[in-house]
C-alpha cells in the first residue's frame, strides 16, 4: 500500500470515529482472545493457547480462540450498562479463501444502538455514508439505499416464491432448475444459501447501495422474528455488489438465546473443522437483574437494541475505488 492510501485509510477511520463520538456512542476496546465464543455453524475460527508460566500449578496450556466478531464481549457490556457502543477492531475467520473480498484477518466496525430496531440502524448507516461522502463525488454510493426484501429478491432474480418453496420442500428442484447441482440431503437453509450465492447475489444492483431486508427465519441467527413468523428483522448492505454489513434487531429473550446456543453448538460439534468452547451460561446475560438499577427508569434485563457489523476494509475499498481488499490492507495476507 502506498503512503497516500495509508493516509486515506487513516482519514476514513478518523471520520468513522468522529461520526459515532458526535452522537455520544461509547467507544470500547474488548479482547481479541476469548476462552469461549458464540457458536456459529456458518464460519470457522482460529485456535491458540495460553502457556502457563514456569512453576504454575496448571501444567496444561489453556485454549483460547481469536474472535470472529466482538459481539460476544459487546453484548455483555450492553447487558451491564445499556449504552450505545461502537468498536473498531481486528477480527479473524478461518477456512475462507483469500481473494478480492476476503482476508483471514480483517478490520470490523461494530455498533449497537439502544431502544432501536433494524430500521433505525439502516437510517443510522445511511447517515454514516452521507457523512463519509460529504466531500466526495460518488453518486453510486450515496443514500438513500435501495430496500429489497429477501422474498422480492428471490422472486426477481431466482424466479420463484421463496417461502412457498421452503414450505413445499421444493428448494432442491428450484436449485436444479437454475442449473445448480446441489449435494443430496441439503437442508432448506443450505439450499437457500446455495441459490442466493449463485443466483441472487450476483444480480444485486451495482449502481446504488442496496439493503436486503427481512431474512428467512429458517436461517438461524440472533435476530428478532417479524410478526409474520416467517422472517427475521435483519438486513445486509451491498454496495457495488459487495457485501459490507450485517444488521439485526437483536434477540433479547433469554430462552431464545439459550436455544440458539444449544442448536448451533450441536452443529459446530458435528461439522466444525475447529471446535471451540461455548459459555453455557451466556444466555443469563439476557435475564432480568433484580439487583440492578438503570438510569431513566428503564427496567433491568437485556435492552431492545440493534447491532451492525460492518467490514471496514471493504468499506474503505469501496470509498477509495479499489477493486480488491488487499489494495487497502497495509500488509495483505497471501
Amino acid at each position: 500500500m502506498d503512503i497516500e492510501l495509508l493516509r486515506e485509510r487513516s482519514r476514513i477511520i478518523r471520520q468513522v470515529r468522529a461520526f459515532f463520538d458526535e452522537r455520544q456512542y461509547l467507544e470500547v476496546d474488548t479482547p481479541l482472545l476469548s476462552p469461549d465464543l458464540i457458536p456459529e455453524s456458518c464460519l470457522e475460527v482460529f485456535e491458540t493457547s495460553r502457556i502457563p508460566p514456569p512453576g504454575s500449578k496448571t501444567r496444561l496450556p489453556e485454549p483460547y480462540w481469536l474472535i470472529p466478531s466482538p459481539e460476544i464481549w459487546m453484548k455483555k457490556l450492553i447487558a451491564d450498562h445499556r449504552q450505545n457502543l461502537y468498536q473498531i477492531c481486528k477480527c479473524f475467520r478461518n477456512g475462507e479463501s483469500t481473494g478480492r473480498f476476503h482476508s483471514p484477518e480483517f478490520t470490523m466496525l461494530e455498533y449497537y444502538t439502544m431502544d432501536a430496531d433494524y430500521r433505525d440502524s439502516l437510517s443510522l448507516t445511511e447517515e454514516l455514508f452521507s457523512s463519509l461522502l460529504k466531500n466526495s463525488d460518488q453518486p453510486g454510493l450515496r443514500p438513500p439505499f435501495l430496500r429489497i426484501t429477501m422474498e422480492e429478491a428471490f422472486s426477481r432474480w431466482a424466479g420463484f416464491d421463496l417461502y412457498k418453496a421452503a414450505a413445499e420442500g421444493s428448494m432442491e428442484d428450484e436449485a436444479r432448475r437454475l442449473g445448480l447441482d446441489p449435494l443430496p440431503g441439503l437442508d432448506t437453509a443450505s439450499l437457500y444459501d446455495l441459490i442466493f450465492i449463485h443466483t441472487v447475489e450476483p444480480n444485486l444492483p451495482k449502481d446504488k447501495p442496496a439493503a436486503l431486508t427481512d431474512y428467512p427465519a429458517f436461517v438461524p441467527c440472533l435476530a428478532q422474528k417479524n410478526r409474520n413468523g416467517k422472517t427475521v428483522e435483519r438486513w445486509e448492505l451491498y454496495a457495488r455488489g459487495i457485501e459490507l454489513a450485517n444488521c439485526y434487531s437483536e434477540e433479547t429473550d433469554a430462552e431464545e438465546v439459550r436455544r440458539f446456543f444449544e442448536t448451533e453448538f450441536a452443529e459446530k460439534e458435528k461439522h466444525a473443522l475447529v471446535k471451540h468452547h461455548v459459555d453455557q451460561d451466556y444466555w443469563k446475560n439476557f435475564l432480568p437483574r433484580s439487583n440492578t438499577v438503570f438510569p431513566k427508569g428503564k427496567s433491568s434485563g437485556f435492552p431492545p437494541c440493534s447491532g451492525v457489523a460492518m467490514g471496514l476494509d471493504r468499506l474503505i475499498m469501496v470509498l477509495t475505488g479499489r477493486s480488491a481488499i488487499d489494495g487497502v490492507l497495509p500488509f495483505p495476507m497471501a
